[in-house]
């Protein structure tokens, strides 16, 4: 659980490290800071071409292989952004994008099988705390490196991070992939990318995993939007210090490393459904918040809206995948994981680009936000009309 918590930790700096610097690099390149939207839809598009592998990948390499891959590839993916080059920064944000499309399923698949049903929940989100927490890491870390040593310095300490992790999970391997097959696969990458495209059309079949991913693509839009632009929004709308609004993205992302765990114990015991409801409602209000602040307002309020966002808009994760691992068919969880995770995937192609886009069009951040409160509220609508199993 350490391990695969670590993992989740050291993934998250493919989507945050540059959107966190934004600011910084912006100073130094000329570009606006808004732009972030697009670093994290070219991440998603590098996470679309390895997450729907990932099941047979794990079947010939093992869970924990390709774990170690995916983050030596973000890794490497992070340090091209040094360059600071525009083509360099975009090279960055689809190379790391492809390192983590496998992390999520492929930890999926790891510990589905060890779990038992009336905790599933629980230990889905307790790995999940990973995502909030490597947020966290990112936007507490991330500035005060670039303040000490410049933007380029909190970039590589993201990429250390990520080749340090990869290298402790080592000694996991020979138990946790005993049961890999290295002949798997072998068919070449024809069989593999059939394979992918039957995972993938799980969806047509499955009115309730339909509806599950129809939520996971909702929430993600207000989920990574507010990651991407929560210290840019702050710096720009609210001239905030740049540490100052990484440390309240912190804070942000330690809420929603309590709300994983929490909702998590909700649902063991009253069922998935109604947290999920639950965290769209929230991350509505929240937005709403978020949209009308500005800069004549205090700061707790939107300190307070930053904590509800992180434990609602961040916080439905592991809930979300326990219940994608319930529905699941037998010895089918990394490929039911994988499907959802390449519509996630595809959502993220166009969400942040599209809170880009409002930005430059309205010269803020509210209407933004806005989009967030309402497919918040679409994924509360669907999940809740969802049909049950």
């Amino acid at each position: 659980m350490l391990a695969l918590l670590a993992v989740h930790l050291a993934g998250m700096g493919a989507f945050l490290t540059v959107p966190v610097l934004a600011p910084a690099i912006g100073a130094e390149t000329g570009l606006p800071a808004s732009l972030a939207g697009l670093h994290t839809a070219l991440a998603y598009a590098g996470a679309l071409v390895t997450a729907p592998l990932t099941g047979p990948l794990v079947r010939r390499h093992g869970g924990i292989r390709v774990l170690q891959v995916g983050l030596v590839v973000v890794g490497c993916g992070l340090m091209l952004a040094t360059l600071g080059a525009p083509w360099a920064l975009a090279l960055s944000a689809f190379a790391a994008g492809m390192g983590h499309g496998p992390v999520t399923p492929a930890s999926s698949h790891v510990i589905a099988a060890r779990t038992p049903p009336r905790r599933r929940a629980l230990v889905f989100s307790l790995k999940q705390a990973g995502v909030p927490a490597g947020a966290m890491m990112v936007a507490a870390v991330a500035p005060a490196a670039a303040v000490l040593g410049g933007w380029r310095a909190g970039v590589l300490t993201m990429a250390l991070t990520a080749f340090l992790v990869a290298a402790a999970l080592q000694p996991l391997r020979a138990a946790l992939d005993a049961e890999r097959d290295p002949r798997a696969g072998a068919a070449g990458l024809r069989a593999v990318a059939r394979e992918a495209t039957g995972a993938v059309g799980m969806l047509r079949h499955d009115a309730l995993l339909r509806r599950l991913t129809v939520m996971s693509c909702c929430y993600g839009v207000a989920q990574f939007c507010f990651l991407t632009f929560f210290v840019a929004y702050q710096v720009g709308t609210l001239a905030t210090p740049l540490p100052e609004a990484g440390l309240r993205l912190a804070v942000a992302q330690a809420a929603g490393v309590l709300g994983r765990v929490g909702w998590a114990l909700i649902a063991d015991r009253g069922g998935a459904r109604a947290v999920l409801v639950a965290c769209g409602v929230l991350a509505a209000a929240a937005g709403l918040v978020l949209a009308a602040a500005g800069p004549g307002w205090p700061v707790l309020p939107v300190v307070l809206a930053g904590i509800v966002m992180g434990a609602s808009a961040v916080g439905w994760n592991g809930v979300m995948l326990a219940e994608a691992a319930r529905i699941a068919p037998p010895g089918q969880v990394g490929a039911a994981t994988s499907a959802l995770s390449f519509a996630f995937g595809v959502t993220m192609l166009v969400a942040p680009p599209a809170f880009t886009g409002l930005v430059a069009l309205t010269g803020g951040y509210a209407a933004g936000f806005l989009l967030c409160v309402v497919t918040a509220l679409g994924g509360a609508l669907a999940i809740a009309t969802a049909p049950r199993r």
